[in-house]
């Protein structure tokens, strides 16, 4: 059980460092090589920063309760 949670953690740190770091800051970003630059026509953000947005909070998440699983085993 312990192996499974820390392989999952290993996997959502890795994610949330890559995903993170695709993150645009104010002049742009890694995310543009990927298409970042097309913006969406009702909002100033692109629906792929949307994306990226709602995939590293997911990880974020999943970071926090596999590292609580982790104190909480034996």
């Amino acid at each position: 059980m312990k192996t499974a949670v820390t392989i999952v953690h290993f996997a959502a740190c890795l994610g949330l460092i890559f995903f993170i770091l695709l993150h645009s800051g104010k002049s742009g970003g890694l995310a543009d090589v990927f298409g970042g630059g097309v913006t969406s026509t009702f909002s100033s953000t692109s629906i792929i920063q949307k994306n990226l947005d709602r995939i590293t909070i997911g990880l974020a998440c999943t970071f926090a309760v596999t590292t609580i699983l982790l104190i909480r085993l034996p």
